[in-house]
């Protein structure tokens, strides 16, 4: 005869003990869940409060510093203002020299036998007349006008004969150049 077992309540306790094992390992993972989840959200709780209170001590800070900064953009006005008369002043001291170093820079590239009959200026412009004993006296003159930094486009108008002196017939010749303002460099101090 053959013996018959019965395994059915062994499977049942079997598969009861699966389940409780599986419910465990779930039950077991949602615990650390929640608690990854509670501890990243104190960790960003506290992230934002310590922003919260940055935050607020550079509001502070600017609030502070409102009075320091109107002073500073009230000296940067008067700076600016001071540089504009300065500037005034410096333009003005240059007007005031600039005729006066034209005329001897003129007076200094004159060679011998040129004389200067007219001078005039318009603008930055200026027109020479004068009378030479030859073309090769004016031509000298005109390289040291253009070789000179207070001149610029220097050019030769026309040149007629003149009037006879002594038996010399003297040229007659008429320039026009744009006067230049050089800029002066200064040592550093």
């Amino acid at each position: 005869m053959m013996m018959e077992i019965n395994l059915l309540p062994h499977r049942e306790a079997r598969r009861a003990a699966d389940l409780r094992e599986s419910i465990a390992l779930l039950v077991l993972g949602l615990v650390v869940l929640v608690s990854g989840i509670f501890f990243t959200h104190q960790s960003v709780k506290s992230d934002l409060a310590t922003a919260h209170a940055s935050v607020a001590q550079l509001e502070a800070d600017i609030e502070r510093y409102k009075p320091q900064q109107a002073q500073v953009e009230g000296f940067k006005k008067q700076k600016k203002q001071l540089q504009d008369k300065l500037d005034i002043i410096a333009s003005l001291e240059q007007a005031r020299s600039g005729p006066v170093r034209v005329l001897d820079e003129l007076s200094s590239n004159v060679p011998e036998r040129l004389w200067l009959t007219a001078i005039q200026t318009k603008g930055k412009g200026i027109k020479l007349e004068g009378m030479s004993l030859d073309t090769g006296v004016v031509a000298d003159f005109l390289r040291g006008l253009n070789s000179s930094p207070f001149f610029s486009n220097v050019d030769l108008d026309r040149t007629t004969g003149g009037k006879v002196v002594r038996g010399v017939r003297l040229v007659k010749f008429v320039i026009r150049a744009e006067m230049e303002s050089p800029v002066e460099e200064t040592e550093p101090s």
